[in-house]
């Protein structure tokens, strides 16, 4: 996600050992372009307190909390985070090939038309959903219980960690906090050791997670030299960039897509109070999501043991249009690793068809070098994992991302345009999704929709923070692909951008 650059290493130092730690704003700085100049030898460096959480941290605002500033491999952190300096186009592109033996092909981008005119199924290609050693597929967790899906990824890290394959796992589980029932949202990272442990990382955290805080208890263990680390892009890539430091002897990594996150578990708390009313009172939550019926659906029971789960659905339409403001951290603006391209498995489920809910839906799996196809087998053959047919798609993509980004409240604040303070009126809101699921685009289809607003969407803010030259520097190469079609294809687009851009050359 995206920011500063280099500073010596003595200024660095005398700032993260002192109390009064600054961060450095990537206003002042982003248009420097060297190396890393930090060089920690005799003294141990000095984390950052996580209270001082964003103002202290190097990317500020768009710090995407990953939880690598919060241990001593804090010294890493201008060639390892995801918003500093060259960012995402430094870490995507410039691991790509050293963690998978090869670059995605920037050039395989699937279009509507393309599709319509070779009649294909619209199956998942590189250029969009990066490396694959085998195309994407459905999958459904199996013998998991209290999964907030059906399991795929704690069924993966489970296995692993039963056949010995790892001897721990990395994972974010809910807060420990005496048995309280409403920390769905709460993340705590954890170096899990057991079975028991992983489970208690089952479902999504809805808020920005420090994956990475665990590093120096990682470092320190002696009895751990093969390790599964779960997480984000964000976080991914920092791990990238760092795993050398650990001294393991085999490392996984097994990642999950990963869009708007909220930027604190109260602001995703504040969300569903604010969209769902009174609705979800006296219920205990278990997570929600954005799905592909143009709904947010929100997982609950009433807090008893075994209780079968519920849902309640509300229409994108029908949400207030200033949650944006509050619910999705800075540093979502900035991403483009929706997919996570550094994983070697990777779990997402918006190129999945929806079922009646989450326990039954199959959810998509991409498998993209060898150790990923170590972590499936071990899966499958574990009974933890349910592999189904190629993932596919329908419908065009195209006029629905440009539309959802012209619309969008994030974006119209951009460029000074009408802001939308209420949503749609619940009836209407119904009606609306109800004819975007059936007239819009599906499966892989959809994904590629939600891929496509989202870096189209997250381009404008960077060219509206960093300018052109940085939007340039830090982009990956695919998300630029992609970005170029619709400001060749898309007038809408196309003037959007342009209107950041005179605004940013005043």
């Amino acid at each position: 996600m995206v920011g500063i650059y280099y500073v010596g290493a003595v200024v660095f130092y005398l700032l993260a050992t002192l109390d009064r730690v600054q961060a450095f704003s990537p206003n002042v700085l982003a248009h420097s372009r060297y190396q890393s100049l930090i060089h920690l030898h005799s003294t141990k460096p000095k984390p950052i307190d996580p209270s001082g959480w964003p103002e202290k941290f190097p990317a500020k605002d768009h710090c995407s909390k990953c939880g690598l500033c919060e241990t001593t491999f804090v010294s890493h952190v201008t060639e390892a985070c995801s918003f500093l300096g060259d960012g995402m186009a430094r870490n995507i592109d410039g691991m790509e090939a050293t963690v998978h033996g090869r670059r995605r092909n920037t050039q395989d981008l699937v279009w509507s038309d393309d599709i319509s005119r070779s009649n294909k199924n619209g199956f998942a290609e590189e250029g969009r959903f990066g490396v694959m050693t085998r195309p994407m597929q459905l999958a459904k967790g199996k013998n998991v219980d209290g999964a907030q899906w059906t399991g795929v990824v704690t069924g993966i890290a489970v296995s692993m960690l039963e056949s010995g394959m790892v001897d721990a796992v990395v994972c974010i589980a809910n807060s420990d906090d005496g048995g309280n029932d409403d920390n769905w949202s709460n993340p705590q990272p954890i170096l899990a050791r057991t079975v028991e442990d992983v489970l208690r990382g089952r479902g999504v955290k809805p808020a920005l997670a420090p994956s990475l805080a665990v590093l120096d208890e990682l470092k320190e263990s002696t009895d751990i030299k093969r390790l599964l680390f779960c997480g984000v892009g964000c976080a991914v890539q920092a791990f990238r960039a760092i795993q050398h430091e650990l001294q393991l002897d085999d490392v996984y990594v097994l990642g999950t897509n990963c869009a708007d996150n909220s930027p604190t578990p109260e602001a995703a708390k504040k969300f569903l109070s604010r969209s769902f009313k009174d609705k979800l009172d006296g219920k205990r939550v278990r997570g929600y999501e954005f799905m592909q019926d143009f709904k947010v659906h929100v997982k609950y029971d009433d807090g008893r043991e075994q209780s079968k789960p519920a849902y309640e659905q509300l229409p994108y339409f029908s949400l207030q249009g200033d949650v944006a403001e509050f619910a999705i951290a800075k540093s979502c603006l900035a991403c483009f690793d929706y997919t996570n391209a550094l994983a070697d498995v990777v779990v997402g489920y918006m190129g999945a068809p929806l079922d009646s809910s989450m326990d039954s839906s199959f959810q998509t799996i991409t498998v993209r070098n060898k150790m990923g196809e170590r972590m499936l087998t071990c899966a499958v053959e574990s009974d933890r994992l349910q592999l189904g047919p190629d993932a596919s798609g329908s419908g065009s993509h195209e006029k629905f991302a440009s539309t959802t980004v012209s619309s969008d409240n994030i974006v119209q604040k951009m460029v000074g345009g009408e802001m939308k303070s209420e949503g749609m009126p619940r009836l209407f809101g119904e009606l609306m999704a109800t004819i975007m699921t059936a007239a819009g685009p599906k499966g892989v289809n959809f994904a590629r929709y939600s891929l496509d607003y989202h870096i189209l969407r997250n381009y404008l803010h960077v060219l509206d923070v960093w300018g052109e030259n940085g939007a340039k520097n830090m982009i990956p190469a695919y998300s630029l692909e992609i970005v170029k079609r619709y400001l060749d294809s898309d007038v809408a687009f196309k003037a959007l951008a342009e209107k950041i851009k005179s605004k940013t050359r005043e």
